[in-house]
This record gives structure tokens, C-alpha cells and sequence, in this order.
């Protein structure tokens, strides 16, 4: 396509996402609650298809999930503890070589995926878990962040070793090319492209739910919140915030991966630190509460209180939530890891350690502690999601509720630009590297924007975990067979680097 041509989609693109007649979306929340209502939980009842155990039902994808973590985190012998330094050293640009092939350095690689993780999951999802299943529900999101630090590193490291390196420069990678690729190899190229298109369709729901409404429905949640706005015009009108965030979105992603990594290496760092600041400040103000914060996500995690299912309901209450935010097993992350400039594919499954582990480790047990310390998840108020999280930002100092809604839309808004990359990748593999096939994807997730706004928490939930969640079934088949890939190149690589 050339440069005339492609203009021209692009102002098209850009007026169709803005024009948005308040005629045509008259009453448009109320019939997009009602119409996928009913698709909602039917979508939620067969992903999370659970089994009873016990008092309690448990959720079989949920269990798919905590058995790969487990594995690669004892057939790599615990390279997310040993390797943990390493994978600081290369973000640093230590182990950088000039003359490798790939887009983005490991530190906008890295970035770029934590914008796809790090966001309103953090913020919101977290308030969901304790809500639901109490403090101890951190304990798990904590160990599921561990596990998923293994499992990001096989994953990360398959994208880069099957990637494609296309004739401009640009790279195409992710599970759909391991599956691929990798599985061919092994002498199943027939279920290895079946993986691969089921992944790519699993993908391609999950960029416009989980890495888009949830992301535009929870920030709008929280401006009008702290603005006071119940009942006001967008309380009711929800359509316009979505509108507006959807015509940004597309002045980003239009741009692709150099341009979308070049927003969210300096717009990820520096939310993460004022929401880091902002949330230690809380802490320190309730210094007093933290001893016991600890002790109720212990005792809470092993004995809950009033949590349905007792042990293991909030034990996969907090799986489910880490999940959710870090997205390990899930197979998204390789897709913005394989544009990495690197020759050595372990390299990047080293820096993807990093990801659940600032995504989880720290920022989820972050607002965990926030929200106990401050006592709003016992309160009785009948808040929840992000309003939660706002809540007990708010009881420290009147303002903090406003910073931390500024943090959570640029939070939302990054999460969604990488996503939209994610989206973008799996329907150039299904439908092929096609400009047009593109920037139709990207008229529809800018379209799907509007639709997050609209929808309530419930809805939004259901369908965006439904969505994340089927992925991991392609994926996680992929890990297991080929594990023996990745163990060698990091063995190879171990060697020559890692003393």
C-alpha cells in the first residue's frame, strides 16, 4: 500500500471512530446490557466449567492454569528465582548487541507487555479478589505471580525462537507461531495449526474484552466516582467516554508497534512509579496495620472466614484474579516479546520474568495491602471493583482518589494500545499480513471501546476472564510439548552468560 493510499484509511479510520451521532446512541447502554447479558453468562458457564470439591465447586481452567505454572517452574529448576538478576542486567541493555534482529529493545519489549498486564486488573481486579474472598486471596495472587514468572519465561522465550522476521524488518510472533512452527518440528503440523488458529480466534476476543471494555468500562467507573457524578450526564450517557477513548486509541495504534512501544516505555514506568509512591504513602500512614494486614493474608489464605468453598475457593478466587492481571500461560505476552532485538531467544524469556513479578509480586500485593490496611473491604459499603481500591486511597488524604483515577486511565489506556497490537498480530494470522485486514481490526477494537463503557462490572467481568482464559487451552498444550526446546536454549545460553 503506498503512502497516499494508506493516509487516506487512516483519515477514514480516525472519522468513523469520532463520528458518533448522539441520535444513532440514544439509549445505546441500556441495549448493549440487555443484548449481551444472556451471551455473557452463557460464555462464562462453559470456560469456567468447574467440578465440585468438597464444599466447594472448583474451576477446571483455573487448575489448567496452576498445573503449568508448577511445571515449568520445577522443569526449569526455579529459574524464576535464579535467573532473576540476569533478567535486571538485560533490560539494562548489558547483554545488547547491535547487529540483532527484532524492533524494540528488551526494556520497550518489557514495557510494552507490561502495558498489556499492568492496568486496571491491578487496581480493580485486586479489589474484586479480597471483596470476594478476603485478605488471603492475596496470598494466592502472590504465589500465582511466582509460578507465573516460569511460565512467562517459556513462553517469551518460544515467541522469540519462532518468530517470523518479515521483508521489511517488521516481526510477527507469538503462540500461533510456536504452535505452528515448533509443533511441526515435532511432527504434528496438523495439531499444531489447529492450536494455532484456536489461539489466534481466543486472542482475537480477548484484545476487545479483557485488553479493552474492562480496561474502558473500570476507568470510567472511577472518574465518576471521585467526581461525584452518579446520575449525571455520564453515568448515563457512558457511550461518550467510550467514544473519546476510542478515538485516541486510534491516533496510537495506527502508528504499530514502534510507535505503541514508544508510548508505553515512558507512559508505563513513570504510572507505576506514582502509583508505587502513592499506594507507600497510604502504607506508611497505616504503618501500624501492616503486621496484621500480613497475618489476615496468611491465616486468610489457609482459613478463610465466610468465603464460599472456604480453602480452596479463595484459593482459586486468587489464582483466577493474578491470572487475570499478569496473563501467565495465557500466551499474549510472546506476541509483544517476539518484536525484541535479540539473536538469542532465552534472553527474552530471562526479561519476562520481570513481568509477573512487577505486575503481581509488587503492584498487586501493593493495593492488597492498601485496600486491608485501611479496613474499606470490611466496611460494609458495598463498593467494589476500582471504587474499592478509590475508597481507600481516599482515606489517607481527600485528593488521592483524583490521582489515582488520572493513573488508572492511563493505566486503561495502555493496557488497550498493547492489546490492540496482540489483536492485531492474531488477525493478520488468520486473515494474513494484510494493511486493509489491519485497520478494519482496528476500526472494530476502537468500536469495542464504546462498548466496554456501556457495560456493568458483572458483564464485563464474565466476558473478559472468559475470553483471557480460553487462550491458555492452545497455549499451555504448546508449553508442555515444547518445553524440551526451551530447556536447551537456555541451557546453551545458561553457559556462555550465566555463571
Amino acid at each position: 500500500m503506498n503512502g497516499s493510499k494508506r493516509n487516506l484509511y487512516n483519515i477514514i479510520l480516525l472519522n468513523l471512530i469520532s463520528f458518533t451521532p448522539i441520535k444513532v446512541f440514544a439509549g445505546i447502554d441500556e441495549s448493549i446490557n440487555n443484548f449481551l447479558e444472556p451471551v455473557s453468562k452463557v460464555v462464562s458457564s462453559i470456560v469456567f466449567y468447574s467440578l465440585p470439591l468438597g464444599s466447594t465447586n472448583v474451576e477446571l481452567i483455573v487448575i489448567w492454569l496452576i498445573l503449568g505454572g508448577l511445571f515449568c517452574t520445577f522443569y526449569f529448576k526455579f529459574v524464576n528465582f535464579s535467573a532473576f538478576r540476569h533478567s535486571i542486567a538485560l533490560v539494562s541493555g548489558k547483554y545488547t548487541s547491535s547487529d540483532s534482529s527484532g524492533e524494540v529493545s528488551h526494556f520497550k519489549a518489557l514495557s510494552t507487555a507490561l502495558s498489556g498486564t499492568v492496568g486496571l486488573g491491578n487496581i480493580g481486579g485486586v479489589a474484586v479478589a479480597i471483596s470476594l474472598g478476603g485478605p488471603g486471596a492475596t496470598f494466592w495472587m502472590i504465589l500465582s505471580g511466582l509460578l507465573g514468572m516460569s511460565l512467562k519465561f517459556c513462553e517469551c522465550t518460544l515467541g522469540v525462537k519462532y518468530r517470523n522476521i518479515n521483508p521489511d524488518g517488521s516481526v510477527s510472533g507469538g503462540a500461533m507461531y510456536y504452535l505452528t512452527k515448533g509443533l511441526s518440528e515435532k511432527g504434528m503440523p496438523i495439531l499444531g495449526k489447529f492450536l494455532a488458529y484456536m489461539f489466534a480466534i481466543f486472542c482475537v476476543f480477548a484484545s476487545l474484552g479483557g485488553g479493552n471494555m474492562f480496561q474502558v468500562n473500570q476507568s470510567l467507573d472511577l472518574i465518576i466516582y471521585v467526581s461525584g457524578g452518579q446520575g449525571g450526564f455520564l453515568d448515563l450517557n457512558s457511550w461518550v467516554y467510550g467514544v473519546i477513548f476510542a478515538f485516541l486509541l486510534g491516533v496510537v495504534i495506527i502508528g504499530g508497534i514502534k510507535r505503541i512501544a514508544a508510548v508505553t516505555s515512558k507512559l508505563v514506568p513513570s504510572m507505576a512509579i506514582i502509583y508505587i509512591i502513592s499506594a507507600l504513602v497510604i502504607l506508611i500512614v497505616n504503618i501500624d496495620q501492616i503486621p496484621i494486614a500480613l497475618k489476615s493474608i496468611f491465616v486468610g489464605a489457609f482459613s478463610p472466614e465466610g468465603v464460599t468453598g472456604g480453602f480452596l475457593g479463595v484459593l482459586i478466587l486468587g489464582f483466577r484474579r493474578a491470572v487475570f492481571s499478569n496473563e501467565a500461560g495465557i500466551g499474549s505476552a510472546p506476541i509483544a516479546h517476539s518484536a525484541v532485538k535479540t539473536n538469542e531467544p532465552a534472553t527474552e524469556g530471562i526479561v519476562s520474568l520481570l513481568e509477573p513479578f512487577i505486575d503481581t509480586v509488587v503492584i498487586c500485593t501493593i493495593t492488597a495491602l492498601v485496600i486491608i490496611t485501611t479496613g474499606v473491604f470490611s466496611s460494609g459499603s458495598g463498593i467494589e471493583g476500582a471504587r474499592m481500591t478509590s475508597q481507600a486511597f481516599g482515606s489517607v488524604l481527600p485528593w488521592f482518589p483524583y490521582l489515582l483515577a488520572i493513573v488508572a486511565i492511563l493505566f486503561a489506556f495502555s493496557t488497550a494500545i498493547s492489546w490492540s497490537y496482540y489483536g492485531v498480530k492474531a488477525v493478520t494470522f488468520i486473515f494474513g499480513e494484510k494493511k486493509s485486514i489491519e485497520l478494519l481490526y482496528k476500526l472494530i477494537f476502537c468500536s469495542f471501546a464504546i462498548v466496554g463503557a456501556s457495560l456493568d462490572l458483572t458483564k464485563v467481568i464474565d466476558l473478559s476472564d472468559s475470553s483471557l482464559f480460553l487462550m491458555a487451552i492452545p497455549n499451555l498444550i504448546g508449553v508442555y510439548l515444547l518445553a524440551g526446546v526451551v530447556k536447551k536454549e537456555f541451557t546453551q545460553y545458561k553457559a556462555k552468560h550465566i555463571s
